[in-house]
């Protein structure tokens, strides 16, 4: 079986749409998921059972929808949101993998879990409240994460009387400090999930705006995947010798392709030796493909017998990523415990994981003004800041603007395996205007 070209170029574009919710404490996000899977007839009867008696049991008249994605118990006795809870849901245009994200300080970093593979990001704002401060954190880790499409959605505006002043000062305030950051699609919608109001069905009580609804813009909102303009890379897995009867001579190198294409012929180069070879055969699913493409799992052999083991990365010889053990990165820190100068970690990278020391934390990321602190010598949980690491060996990395696969990496605690970081290797944010803070010797900051 074989895939030509012309497949390949039709499979790129896709009806799946991968997006995340964030906002502060108590700005709705539950409730607009809820109303979300609700209004488009997502909900399972028992489900909507479950949560008409819970509701009931706390006495609530109505169905609480907040609690069709606030599953733990945890957070339905504080009516709060803890964990990523993914809900899968479709409608006829497109089918959607959500990640409703916490809105807590505390758990800022299981934002960055959700929305690290999100196409678009739904960051939600109190209509009474407008832009705080972890609205501006919110902003930062999806230009950070690179996500392409953010949709400002200002809930309860059954609570400011549904006046378009309160949501145009909101809306320009939160593009202006976006932009800044470089995200490049703000999509602004004025909504109330308790209500219904512009989140699946347009809303009578404000005939001011003339925008699509939350479900129409996720619906109708351009995802492209053109796998085949990546930067082919494949991480190697794991690595096959059956060395049975059948198959004596058999070596294969397993894993997922992280991006772009690979073709039968096609020369490649293996890192970090850089050795180099052809790619004689392509294994899927049991049978052999004279093409294969991001994100299939296929077992890749080669022409040429070369010491290869997991951790190692297959690129096209003329398209390979060059190695380095000096990795400069933006990191957001997602543990309890501080990272400091001259700690030693591990970085994991793909498939492969080494030894690394921080050798600097050059600045930490102020939110109110985007400037950068210089020199603050650790990072504590949820702190956005620019560090450089020494690994022990070298390591195939992309920038995260090329690659958000291969540009992206973990730091993890050596002692316990904690992840302390995820890492965006290269320049941070799109438009690079966070300007650098000067300190006087009395440490005041000006």
């Amino acid at each position: 079986m074989s895939t030509t070209s012309e497949q390949l170029a039709d499979l790129s574009a896709t009806t799946l749409l991968r997006f995340a919710t964030a906002g502060s404490v108590d700005d709705g996000k539950s409730t607009l998921v809820g109303r979300l899977l609700h209004d488009s007839k997502s909900v399972l009867a028992d489900q909507l059972e479950a949560v008409e008696a819970a509701s009931l049991s706390r006495g609530q008249d109505a169905p609480d929808l907040a609690l069709l994605t606030d599953g733990l118990r945890a957070e339905r006795e504080q009516g709060i949101t803890i964990d990523v809870a993914y809900r899968y849901f479709a409608t006829p245009r497109r089918r959607f993998i959500l990640a409703d994200t916490p809105g807590h300080v505390q758990y800022t970093r299981n934002m960055v879990t959700g929305a690290s593979t999100a196409e678009l990001a739904v960051v939600l704002v109190d209509a009474r409240n407008g832009v705080v401060e972890q609205t501006r954190r919110h902003a930062a880790v999806a230009a950070l994460l690179r996500v392409p499409h953010v949709v400002l959605a200002v809930n309860k505006m059954d609570l400011v009387d549904y006046a378009e002043p309160v949501f145009a000062a909101i809306a320009e305030e939160f593009t202006t400090y976006a932009s800044e950051l470089g995200v490049p699609e703000i999509t602004a919608i004025p909504i109330s999930a308790l209500a219904g109001d512009n989140v699946v069905e347009p809303s009578a009580n404000m005939d001011w705006y003339g925008g699509p609804t939350v479900l129409e813009h996720l619906e109708t909102v351009p995802v492209s995947h053109d796998l085949t303009a990546c930067h082919a890379r494949f991480p190697v897995q794991y690595v096959i010798r059956p060395q049975t009867a059948e198959h004596p001579d058999y070596r294969g190198y397993a894993g997922q392709i992280a991006a772009g294409a690979f073709r039968v012929g096609e020369r490649v180069t293996v890192l970090p030796s850089g050795r180099t070879s052809t790619i004689s055969a392509i294994d899927a699913l049991g049978e052999s493909v004279d093409i294969a493409w991001a994100p299939q799992s296929v077992t890749i052999r080669l022409a040429d017998d070369i010491d290869i083991s997991r951790g190692d990365l297959i690129a096209p010889a003329a398209d390979a990523p060059a190695t380095t053990q000096d990795v400069v990165a933006t990191v957001c820190h997602v543990a309890d415990q501080p990272l400091s100068v001259g700690q030693r970690v591990l970085l994991k990278h793909t498939t492969r994981t080494v030894k690394a020391i921080v050798k600097d934390i050059p600045s930490r990321l102020t939110l109110d003004d985007l400037s950068q602190h210089p020199s603050p010598g650790q990072l504590v949980a949820n702190d956005i800041g620019r560090v450089v690491v020494r690994t022990a060996e070298p390591l195939a990395l992309d920038t995260y603007a090329d690659s958000r696969r291969t540009g992206s990496f973990l730091l993890i605690d050596p002692s316990d395996g904690t992840t302390l970081a995820a890492g965006m290797a290269g320049e941070s944010f799109a438009s690079a205007k966070a300007v650098v803070v000067q300190e006087d010797e009395d440490g005041w900051d000006f």
